[in-house]
């Protein structure tokens, strides 16, 4: 008997420890999710605007983000533009740098921004025009939309 639970024992070690490697190799085949994050707040409402900066910078550490800025978003992305607080938060201009020197892409809308009368070199540095393609090739995973 005791023998039969020993075999027991070794064959569910080994049988565990299949299950896992095999869950581990898994895992490392599979690209990361993206996440999109669509802003359109401004000075109107920074928790709005805020929110989503801080969510990407949590998410920037294990997934794929793309920031897309339109309508009264584009405001913010501009040099001189008046950087924006609200509690529980960093400022506007803290959470941008740090999503750039993340890697992660802020994108402009083109047309939003000639609306608000700016044109691209008005952009701060490392914020982009937004490209349709980028939409789609910032990630190999799936991507998830979070729009605020």
């Amino acid at each position: 008997m005791k023998k039969i639970i020993s075999s027991l024992s070794i064959f569910i070690l080994l049988f565990s420890n299949i299950l896992f490697a095999q869950e581990k190799n898994l895992k490392a085949d599979t690209p990361r999710d993206g996440v999109f994050i669509h802003i359109t707040a401004s000075y109107d409402n920074p928790h709005r605007l805020l929110m989503p900066l801080k969510m990407a910078t949590m998410m920037a550490k294990d997934k794929d983000v793309l920031i897309y800025m339109d309508i009264e978003a584009v405001k913010v992305l501009v040099k001189g533009a008046i950087d924006i607080t609200h509690p529980e938060f960093e400022s506007a201009h803290t959470y941008i740098k740090q999503l750039s020197s993340m890697g992660v892409g802020i994108y402009a809308c083109p047309t939003c921004l000639k609306i608000a009368d700016y044109k691209p070199e008005d952009l701060m540095k490392g914020i982009l025009l937004a490209n349709k393609d980028k939409f789609f090739d910032f990630t190999k995973g799936r991507i998830i939309t979070l729009d605020y």
